[in-house]
């Protein structure tokens, strides 16, 4: 049974090392993830997860397709991956002090085309930054590329009081829900 990661991220696939799962081959989706207007988070996550799925689906027939999204929001406000020094900054000053939710979903197509999907609802709480801890973590370069401008797994951890949830959901893979569905379609696990 090969099993097919659509995802570019090097978190995704040293989270799946820690529960024994090696995939087959590493096969990222190349998608528009532009928001729909007025889309909530959670729908969101969901639609990415499944569209990245689907879109590697077509190119590995027979293979079971592993796809994610995780998304970093605000209330309803969905917070860029942080590109510039500016997003980031943005971000940090919208999070600090507050609580906010990480949204992971993930997608696994089995072999016969069938999808199953899962989204971890998690609650990050920040402490309230000081402007000297937001240039610190701006100079790190370690929110580059991040949901919500920051990293769990990272620096970043000094800084949050509080999480409600799955650890490795807010990194960007939710263990537990992988694990169910790739032993649920029959993936040899450990």
């Amino acid at each position: 049974m090969r099993l097919v990661l659509a995802s570019a991220s090097p978190r995704r696939l040293a989270l799946l090392d820690q529960i024994g799962v090696t995939p087959d081959v590493v096969d990222p989706a190349d998608l528009d993830e532009t928001p729909e207007k007025g889309e909530l988070p959670a729908r969101y996550a969901a639609r990415i997860a499944a569209e990245k799925g689907a879109a590697v689906a077509a190119r590995h027939v027979g293979a079971l397709i592993l796809s994610g999204d995780t998304v970093v929001a605000a209330g309803r406000r969905i917070l860029p991956k942080a590109e510039s020094e500016a997003q980031a900054r943005t971000c940090l000053s919208l999070l600090s002090g507050r609580r906010h939710r990480v949204l992971s979903a993930i997608t696994l197509i089995d072999a016969r085309g069938i999808a199953r999907h899962r989204l971890a609802d998690n609650i990050v709480t920040f402490k309230r930054l000081e402007q000297a801890e937001i240039d610190a973590y701006i100079a790190s370069d370690e929110w580059r590329g991040k949901a919500g401008g920051y990293a769990i797994q990272g620096r970043a951890a000094g800084l949050i009081r509080a999480i409600q949830g799955s650890h490795s959901a807010i990194m960007g893979l939710p263990l537990y829900e992988t694990r169910a569905l790739l032993k649920a379609a029959g993936y040899p696990l450990d």
